[in-house]
């Protein structure tokens, strides 16, 4: 099987690395295709693939194609590969909010899959939504499924709504953990810690309730349960949560995001 990745960013070097590190593909089956001649020599001496500056060169001998470009690149990017794009080839897009039908009608093409991954897949414990267009067949469904498994968990949705909604879940919710990461490492140094003993209590809080929530079938407010005791210190916080609206203003966060992503499609 040969892969092609159009854009030599992070998102597309992860990718690149990762099929490779599982045998999905070989080195002489991994192309990468880059917007000048200057980061194609930049990236040859990685060692991940062979990497192309022209599109010509490398499209035509792709199974699968990856768009793995900003969204506000997607028209120029359409209008250099459009010439080269044939029916048989699987379109795989990573594109926020670029839509399936834009990608069909600017490629002439008809077998394309939208994907949404997330930062982690950096480290191999990605979140990735994905759906596809009827033609992509139930074989290249398992192609894409085993590529996308490579940097974590995957899963396939009917709709192509829920890819929006996952760009605001999945594809943005490293950016809120973090952020309220950030808000306890504030908290813990108002509280008398020094910055790196409160980025040590916050980063092992936060890898150990993932971890034993990960372990054991409980919901998170069965966990919430036992560790807030009645007129406890995690009760008196959760009651300030409440009283703020806290869940609620990260709700609408969520939706902000989501509404965004459908724009960006439009």
């Amino acid at each position: 099987m040969k892969i092609l990745i159009i854009g030599g960013g992070n998102m597309g070097l992860t990718y690149a690395q990762s099929f490779l590190r599982s045998h999905i593909t070989t080195k002489n089956g991994m192309m990468i295709l880059t917007r000048s001649e200057e980061r194609a020599l930049a990236l040859t001496p990685r060692d991940i693939g062979r990497v192309f500056c022209r599109a010509e060169d490398c499209i035509p001998q792709s199974d699968i194609v990856i768009l793995a470009v900003k969204p506000q690149d997607a028209p120029a990017l359409f209008e250099q590969i459009r010439p080269f794009a044939e029916q048989q080839q699987v379109f795989l897009s990573i594109m926020a909010g670029v839509r399936m039908d834009t990608i069909r009608q600017a490629l002439g093409v008809t077998k394309v899959v939208r994907a949404m991954p997330n930062l982690p897949a950096q480290t191999g414990s990605g979140m990735t939504a994905y759906t596809a267009a009827d033609e992509v067949t139930r074989i290249e469904l398992v192609m894409i499924q085993n590529l996308l498994s490579t940097t974590g968990k995957a899963i396939y949705v009917e709709k192509e709504s829920a890819i929006d909604a996952a760009t605001a879940i999945s594809g943005s919710g490293p950016a809120y953990v973090y952020y309220f990461m950030q808000s306890m490492t504030e908290a813990a140094r108002q509280l008398g810690f020094s910055e790196s003993e409160a980025e040590i209590l916050v980063a092992q809080t936060f890898s150990g309730a993932l971890d034993l929530y990960n372990s054991s079938n409980f919901s998170c407010n069965d966990w919430i349960k036992k560790v807030a005791s009645k007129g406890g210190t995690t009760e008196a916080a959760l009651r300030s949560f409440g009283d703020n609206d806290l869940q609620k203003h990260i709700a609408e966060g969520a939706k902000a995001a989501f509404s965004r992503a459908v724009e960006l499609g439009k």
